[in-house]
């Protein structure tokens, strides 16, 4: 009596996650490890390493240095530290997932991102803008979020307001072709945004790694990457 073929586990996809060469090491490994948990393999990609996009089944546009005001047209001249290389990967990884219709997930500097790309502005100092909002920064999950029940970040949170941590001081100013606000803080401040005519294109303006106990920021990942997953072949060879 013949054998049955043996059963091949599940092809994890990979999931690229980008971050500074110089440092993002401690993100680098909670998305690593949010990913992981959620079913998939990461590489860290870095103006410096060998960045080969037709591996990558998704995308992480991680946090991390402001965005170039250049980028945005804003003449404003940057008063903190800028990383025009890493903007540089950044926009070569959306041009490459919007061409190939791999998901994306941004995440802070990566919400902004998604937004410049799209011919979007931000705000270079949220704290010149919005003058009553607190001068928050913390990985604890201490502000409050507001949640567009007609949004995406709404059915996967499955809550139409959250905790979340603060790590930033830009923000989406002008959203850019196709972005929609999914969230905001109780100053008016953009938390979220996504792009409804693709199939993930998302990005929080927070710290979903770093929320490791909660259920909800997790299943932003697990999202991600169940889009990812959906795009390998049946046949595709199983993960190492």
């Amino acid at each position: 009596m013949a054998r049955p073929p043996p059963i091949r586990p599940p092809v994890r996809p990979l999931i690229g996650v980008t971050a500074s060469a110089r440092r993002s090491l401690t993100p680098w490994l909670f998305n690593r490890l949010a990913l992981v948990r959620a079913g998939a393999r990461a590489v860290r990609l870095t103006p410096e390493t060998d960045c080969r996009f037709d591996r990558l089944d998704g995308l992480v546009i991680g946090g991390g240095d402001d965005i170039a005001p250049a980028r945005y047209g804003s003449l404003v001249e940057p008063t903190v530290r800028i990383d025009p290389d890493r903007d540089g990967l950044e926009l070569a990884a959306l041009d490459w997932a919007e061409r190939c219709g791999r998901p994306v997930l941004g995440i802070c500097r990566g919400a902004q991102m998604i937004n410049v790309h799209r011919g979007g502005t931000l705000h270079t100092d949220i704290h010149e803008v919005y003058l009553q909002a607190p001068r928050l920064r913390t990985v604890l999950p201490r502000k409050r979020v507001r949640v567009d029940p007609c949004s995406l970040l709404h059915r996967l949170l499955r809550q139409g307001e959250c905790r979340v941590n603060a790590l930033h001081h830009q923000s989406v100013d002008r959203p850019g072709q196709g972005v929609r606000i999914a969230a905001r803080d109780l100053h008016g401040i953009v938390q979220a945004v996504e792009v409804p005519e693709r199939p993930f294109l998302l990005g929080v303006q927070w710290h979903p790694e770093f929320l490791v106990t909660d259920r909800g920021q997790q299943r932003l990942f697990r999202a991600l990457v169940l889009a990812a997953s959906e795009r390998i072949p049946a046949d595709a060879p199983a993960a190492a």
